[in-house]
């Protein structure tokens, strides 16, 4: 379950941040839409996604502590 939980967070964050910085790359540049996104929605998966991370992480954490 440790070793799922870190994926999982691992995969989140990456994807989270890159949404994160997609999404505020093309709102510099002007752009309210990526294809058929909203850049605003981009945005807040993004921040979802590094929510998930963050707190997969902390589960992780928490686990290793009770041992």
């Amino acid at each position: 379950m440790e070793q799922l939980l870190l994926w999982v967070a691992r995969i989140a964050g990456g994807v989270g941040a890159l949404a994160t910085v997609v999404a505020f790359a093309a709102r510099a540049a002007g752009h309210w839409h990526l294809g058929s996104w909203q850049v605003g929605s981009l945005l807040q998966a993004g921040i979802a996604l590094t929510s998930l991370a963050a707190l997969a992480y902390v589960a992780v954490v928490a686990e290793r502590r009770v041992r």
